[in-house]
């Protein structure tokens, strides 16, 4: 069973989307009058119907049942904004030219505003057929996104390696973030082996992309669901950046989303600068993106220049996981007198995963961290970590009429008992 520990960090995206909606409707539109509407965001569901997807072993069925029966729920869960199409590898050519092999992949339904009978109806004629070209079907794929500003998404579903070499498709994923088209790319392994597993990775993550390893039809369901509402997310562009082994090496960081890699057992560091009257909001998370060892944890840390803790955020778990995420919040209190000068923050990024000795560490783990600037609760006695603000009064309040509400309501059922009793 897949484990997502997103607790705290689903909380600084809750913060940032109050921010947002606490602004005036009309502020936007008043500052952009000539805005057109914004493109559609695109996806297109890559799926592997090779040979290999007649394998027995997710959930007592085939692989191509699961796929089929993720397609179908997440096909009627589709955002009526996203525009999306379904291409395949190896689901035509039955025979063993490698070369005829190599170029068996078609789209299945074009991307667009979407048909969900029309679409389920597609997918339920497939079956197991070919070979895995997946690097010729990326190309097709990036091809059928082409055009428009919005967000584009290609979400790759395979169970084996590309058997098309040596058209690397690792290299068509670099190739196709090269040219800058704002086109991500997941991937998600169903029952990967070793190998299959290296490759999916690296072909998300030449893009930016996840890659999320599958062993249960429920887990392939809410993983393609959640890639494709994220399509309709506005795009966010994480920024590459390396994190040093002490504070005073640490490179400074803006408020935005960072990605980096950290080895096992390792510590990163990151410095922000805090303004009094501010508070900085960060939260962070770490991927396994292959086996680990059973019971981890990732901890982020707020400390002073000199090594002092201010706050942590922390988070643990055992048995398998694909991400563990924790955060934290610290304000900075205005000055009463003096200079107004920044504080240098660091943040230290640590993770408590082990791998098991057939398991390679290198690369480190993928690492994202978010960071943001904010104006600081009104008070320095408010607690940062409940984020109430003055909203305290309100909850006094509320307390106090429950606690008054409970004391007449229990005078009132004892007298009518004793009314009762009379009677």
């Amino acid at each position: 069973m897949i484990i997502r520990r997103r607790r705290t960090a689903g909380t600084c995206v809750l913060f940032a989307a109050l921010t947002l909606g606490l602004q005036p409707v009309g502020a936007s539109a008043a500052d952009n009058p000539d805005d057109q509407p914004a493109t559609a965001p695109k996806v297109e569901l890559v799926l592997d119907v090779s040979g290999s997807m007649r394998t027995r072993d997710i959930d007592g069925g085939t692989r191509m049942a699961a796929a089929k029966q993720a397609f179908n729920e997440v096909l009627d869960a589709t955002p009526k904004e996203v525009e999306l199409g379904i291409r395949t590898l190896g689901a035509d050519y039955r025979g063993e030219d490698r070369k005829v092999g190599c170029k068996d992949t078609a789209q299945l339904y074009p991307v667009g505003p979407l048909d969900r009978t029309e679409a389920k109806t597609a997918v339920a004629t497939l079956s197991p057929t070919g070979w895995t070209p997946i690097g010729p079907a990326l190309l097709k794929a990036a091809d059928d996104l082409d055009g428009g500003d919005g967000s584009r998404r290609i979400v790759l579903i395979s169970d084996g390696e590309d058997t098309c070499q040596p058209l690397d498709p690792c290299e068509v994923a670099r190739d196709i973030a090269a040219k800058g088209i704002n086109l991500t790319i997941d991937t998600l392994g169903l029952v990967p082996d070793a190998k299959t597993r290296d490759q999916l990775s690296c072909i998300a993550e030449a893009t930016g992309g996840t890659y999320t390893s599958v062993t249960h039809t429920d887990q392939l369901t809410d993983r393609v669901g959640q890639l494709v509402d994220r399509a309709a997310d506005p795009v966010v562009n994480p920024v590459a950046v390396e994190g040093a082994a002490q504070c005073a090496d640490a490179p400074e960081i803006k408020p935005g989303l960072y990605t980096d890699r950290e080895r096992f057992g390792e510590h990163r560091f990151y410095r922000v600068a805090v303004d009094p009257g501010q508070e900085l909001r960060a939260s962070v998370s770490v991927a396994a993106d292959r086996a680990v060892d059973r019971d981890y944890g990732v901890l982020l840390r707020a400390v002073t220049a000199h090594g002092r803790e201010i706050v942590r955020g922390a988070e643990a778990g055992d048995g398998r996981t694909d991400v563990i995420s924790t955060g934290l919040r610290y304000p900075k209190p205005e000055q009463s007198d003096g200079e107004a000068t920044a504080e240098t923050v660091c943040l230290q990024v640590s993770n408590s995963y082990a791998a098991p000795a057939s398991v390679k560490t290198t690369p480190g783990l993928p690492v994202e961290l978010t960071v943001d600037v904010v104006d600081a609760p009104s008070a320095a006695s408010d607690v940062a970590a409940f984020g109430l603000g003055r909203g305290w009064w309100l909850l006094a309040a509320l307390v106090l009429t429950g606690f008054v509400a409970g004391v007449l309501w229990g005078w009132i059922s004892r007298w009518r008992i004793a009314v009762w009793r009379t009677n």
